[in-house]
């Protein structure tokens, strides 16, 4: 069981990474975005923003859907992210171990980016 305090606590043993201020948790290497809380967005309702799932970020489609297809009760995605390479990751199921893997990578995917 992971919480918003692991994210902080991985994301920030990584190299050249940097915590942008908001409401929940946002980090960036070489300004690029891996790992943030999740802004809900509901019609007509303000964004809340959900410090209990992670978005992170996963390469390209392909893996975002063997994610949330392989390991649906840990991965799901909306709508509105349709087509990015993002993944929304419900901490309180995932391990410590999974959590550090999961942000490493796409830590790891973001800081060897270009553009």
């Amino acid at each position: 069981m992971a919480d918003a305090d692991d994210v902080r606590r991985l994301a920030l043993a990584l190299p050249d990474v940097v915590e942008i201020d908001s409401d929940g948790f946002d980090f960036r290497v070489h300004n690029r975005g891996f790992v943030w809380s999740y802004p809900q967005r509901e019609p007509g309702k303000p964004r809340v923003i959900r410090t209990d799932v992670a978005v992170l970020y996963v390469g390209d489609e392909a893996e975002k859907q063997a994610l949330v297809l392989g390991e649906p009760e840990l991965f799901f995605t909306v709508p509105s992210y349709d087509g990015l390479p993002l993944v929304m990751l419900r901490l309180p199921k995932v391990t410590s171990a999974r959590l550090q893997e999961l942000i490493g990578d796409a830590w790891q995917m973001r800081s060897d980016s270009t553009g």
